[in-house]
């Protein structure tokens, strides 16, 4: 198959759009400088150029003879590398390496203002920064052990290499209906609560529940309930990075093909409808009940489903234009939609 040029034909286009991307990205500031001084030169002679760059006639020169190698190509005066040929290789006693080696072999977290105080008993006259950069090379040449952090598994008794694992977690994308969960955690005479909270980001309906524990169990359990007692529940969720809506819970959104967001750390306004919700749920419900959370989490629970009942059926909003989240959807529904709502029944 024969491919058309659109410049057959263009004489020395090419010549001078390699000639134009050389001159922009080839060539540094710094030898365009060095042109226009050697024009200077050449126009008015070396007495007025080194009097007026403050260069000297020996640079010009050898500038020049650059540039005339080159056969005139502009970029041989970009400046080369000034580091030095030869350089200096740090002298360490064999002594003290092996001492330094065999206190970190024994002691693995001693740091070089120990190691500095130890060696100095032992008659070492260097300062700290000299001890740390020995450490540095020691490293580089792998001479010094290396300890890797351990977890202790209480069920096996047995210590494990800790093993981080970074996954990539999914933001929400902007309009995206989703049910966002979150935590409130209150501390009540010296006892710990933990009220779950969840809200539907398009209809305002809410959820809560009281557990006495922070695992991801309890999270697990919480999402569960969410999607049996919300009508409509939507099939993404969006939760901070805390650690009880990881493992289970993140394995129950698995397995419940739900979507599983995360919000941005240390950004609270990505879940600002749970956020706000929180604030309504501690003013309205938990100062009026921190007794009754602290001492009985049963009857608690029983208390925070009646307030829902009221919250989710009767208390205006201002966001649905001082209507209730069931009176809102009920108004979207058709009548025979209406019926199945109100009795929970399939068709």
């Amino acid at each position: 198959m024969r491919i058309r040029s659109n410049l057959k034909g263009t004489s020395g286009f090419v010549t001078a759009y390699n000639r134009l991307i050389r001159f922009r990205y080839m060539i540094s500031d710094k030898a365009k400088d060095r042109v226009r001084i050697l024009a200077f030169w050449e126009r008015y002679g070396t007495d007025t150029t080194t009097e007026a760059f403050d260069i000297s006639k020996r640079t010009l020169e050898r500038w020049q003879k650059i540039l005339n190698e080159s056969q005139g190509k502009l970029e041989a005066l970009n400046p080369k590398s000034t580091t030095p040929k030869k350089r200096r290789s740090r002298s360490i006693q064999s002594t003290i390496s092996e001492q330094i080696i065999e206190l970190r072999t024994n002691h693995p977290r001693l740091g070089k203002d120990k190691l500095h105080t130890l060696l100095v008993n032992e008659g070492y006259r260097g300062s700290v920064s000299t001890i740390g950069r020995i450490l540095n090379d020691l490293k580089e040449r792998g001479l010094l052990p290396n300890p890797k952090p351990l977890s202790f598994y209480a069920k096996g008794g047995i210590h494990r290499e800790k093993t981080k694992q970074y996954k990539k977690k999914l933001r929400r994308p902007q309009s995206v209906r989703v049910l966002e969960l979150d935590t409130i955690v209150r501390f009540i005479d010296g006892t710990k609560r933990y009220i779950l909270t969840a809200v539907d980001t398009k209809t305002r309906t809410a959820f809560a529940g009281v557990y006495t524990n922070h695992g991801s169990q309890s999270a697990s359990d919480f999402l569960k309930h969410c999607l049996q007692v919300l009508p409509d529940c939507p099939t993404y969720i969006q939760t901070d990075n805390g650690s009880e809506f990881a493992k289970y819970f993140h394995e129950t959104a698995t397995r419940l093909n739900l979507i599983h967001y995360h919000t941005y750390p240390r950004t609270p306004k990505m879940n600002a409808h749970v956020e706000r919700f929180n604030r309504t749920l501690q003013e309205e419900w938990i100062i009026y009940h921190r007794a009754l959370l602290r001492d009985n989490v049963s009857k608690a629970n029983t208390s925070l489903i009646e307030y829902l009942l009221w919250y989710n059926s009767k208390r205006p909003h201002h966001a649905l234009g001082l209507r209730s989240p069931f009176q809102c959807m009920m108004e979207g529904l058709e009548v025979r939609e209406c019926q199945r709502w109100w009795t929970s029944t399939s068709p």
